[in-house]
C-alpha cells in the first residue's frame, strides 16, 4: 500500500512539473507560417498612411455567420480553441476550458471568452477593406482558414479594440512572435496595407521568433 501511495504521489508531482514547464495547452489557429515565410510576407506588404474611418460600421462586416448545422463562426472557434467543450442542441458551449494565450488566463465559462478578430474589422477598414464588397467583408470577418479568429479573455479583447501592433501586443511576451505571424498572414492574404510604425513593431516581434 505504501508503495502504491508513493507511486501516486510521484505521478502527481511529475504531472504538475510537466504542466509548469510546458504551460497550459492552447489551441492554435490554422495557417500560422514559419518565421521565414512571415518575413517574406511582411516585406511584400504595402506601407501606406492609415485610411479614414468615414462610413465604417461593424454591420458592413456581417460576422458570426452559420458555419455548419446550428453552429456559427463564434461557436465554431469556441469549440476549436477549447478543451473538453460540451455544447447544447443550439451549439452553445455549456462547459469546457479555454486558455487565452494573450494573457495566460484559463477560463471555464464561455461568457468569459471573446473571439478576437486578430486584425480588427475597423483596422481592416482603414487598411483597404472600405473598398471591398460586403460579401468580401463577410468572408474576412468569418475567416476560419487563416489565423484571424482566436478565443481569448473577453476584457483583453476589449482593451485591444482596433489597435495594431504598434500600440497593442499580447502581455505574454512569448506569444508575440506567434501574434506577429498571425497578423502578417491575415494582412498578406487579404492584401491589406500597413503603416510604417506597424511594420516596425511587427519586425521587432518577428525578431523574437526562433523559427
Amino acid at each position: 500500500m505504501n508503495r502504491l501511495l508513493r507511486w501516486i504521489a510521484l505521478s502527481t508531482l511529475t504531472a504538475v512539473a510537466s504542466m509548469l514547464l510546458t504551460g497550459p495547452a492552447a489551441a492554435t489557429p490554422p495557417g500560422i507560417p514559419s518565421k521565414a515565410t512571415a518575413q517574406s510576407r511582411l516585406a511584400a506588404l504595402t506601407v501606406a498612411a492609415q485610411g479614414s474611418m468615414a462610413g465604417y460600421s461593424r454591420d458592413l462586416f456581417p460576422h458570426w455567420i452559420t458555419i455548419s448545422g446550428s453552429c456559427n463562426a463564434r461557436e465554431t472557434v469556441l469549440k476549436r480553441d477549447g478543451t473538453s467543450v460540451v455544447t447544447d442542441s443550439a451549439c452553445a458551449a455549456t462547459s469546457g476550458r479555454w486558455y487565452s494565450p494573450y494573457d495566460g488566463a484559463t477560463w471555464t465559462a464561455a461568457s468569459d471568452v471573446d473571439i478576437d478578430h486578430v486584425v480588427a474589422l475597423a483596422e481592416a477598414w482603414r487598411s483597404g477593406a472600405s473598398g471591398w464588397t460586403t460579401s468580401k467583408r463577410q468572408s474576412f470577418a468569418n475567416d476560419l482558414t487563416r489565423p484571424q479568429l482566436i478565443a481569448v479573455t473577453d476584457n483583453v479583447n476589449q482593451a485591444k479594440g482596433d489597435q495594431d501592433p504598434s500600440t497593442w501586443q499580447p502581455s505574454v511576451t512569448a506569444y508575440r512572435c506567434t501574434y506577429a505571424k498571425m497578423w502578417i498572414t491575415v494582412k498578406s492574404y487579404w492584401a491589406l496595407t500597413l503603416q510604417s510604425t506597424e511594420k516596425t513593431a511587427l519586425q521587432s516581434m518577428l525578431n523574437t521568433c526562433s523559427s
